[in-house]
């Protein structure tokens, strides 16, 4: 079986969490496991472990999922928090190692929402910390209460691997869970995709083999919310696994 590591999100110590709360918890979200859980391919959620006995599991991958979140700490492009948008930065670090061990040892990488804005953060790029207080005229991005049942169209860049994928469709949506967003893209990124007021969507590593390390701020693994409507998300899933076996041959 394939096997495609996936970061964990982590629930840090409270003591008002009535099971335990004095303890840090590393999770993955139910729809995640889902969408990597195909045939022939085994999710394994990466434990939180100094760096020497992480590379050891890590070598074990044939691929690496970044999965949403919690915000990105401005720290890490250079920044101070401009409110309360201060992000996750022992997260940051814990990921930002896995990162880089993929893209030293050339795994193929596919960052989602959190992932996709850490993956831009890695190769130097920077965030919006927030879009609405930022930009308060961009379209609305993130919704509290209905999080994944909404949705905006996307401008697919012609050329490029999106356009092979989803060049075909008349008016391609996609959900939207976040409130920040890429503002300085970071070095070697392709833009795959742009929302209609003008963020960036997706991109791949240009270092690569086309698709082979790239990132979508929206959550293919929620479409099942609004299953029909948006982007196909196996057409994503599909590039990535198989970036994973060329990997492990």
């Amino acid at each position: 079986m394939l096997k495609i590591g996936i970061s964990a999100c982590f629930f840090y110590p409270d003591p008002d969490r009535t099971v335990f709360g004095h303890k840090s918890l590393s999770y993955m979200e139910n729809d995640m496991a889902r969408w990597i859980s195909k045939k022939g391919v085994l999710p394994i959620l990466l434990p939180d472990l100094e760096e020497s006995l992480l590379a050891d599991i890590l070598q074990q991958m044939d691929g690496i999922v970044l999965q949403g979140g919690s915000d990105i700490a401005p720290q890490h492009y250079g920044e101070e928090p401009i409110g309360p948008w201060k992000g996750d930065p022992y997260r940051d670090q814990y990921e930002l190692k896995i990162l880089d061990y993929a893209i030293r040892n050339h795994k193929p990488v596919l960052g989602i929402c959190r992932g996709f804005q850490l993956m831009n953060v890695y190769f130097g790029g920077t965030m919006y910390q927030d879009i609405v207080s930022q930009l308060p005229h961009s379209a609305v991005h993130r919704s509290a209460s209905l999080y994944d049942t909404i949705n905006h169209p996307v401008h697919i860049e012609p050329g490029t691997l999106f356009d092979r994928l989803y060049g075909h469709v008349a008016n391609p949506l996609v959900n939207t869970v976040h409130h920040q967003a890429v503002k300085d893209l970071g070095r070697d990124l392709e833009v795959y995709a742009r929302s209609e007021d003008g963020f960036i969507e997706a991109f791949g590593y240009t270092k690569e083999a086309t698709g082979k390390v790239m990132g979508v701020q929206w959550h293919p693994e929620f479409s099942q919310t609004q299953k029909g409507i948006l982007l196909d998300e196996n057409l994503i899933f599909n590039v990535f696994i198989e970036h994973a076996r060329q990997h492990r041959n």
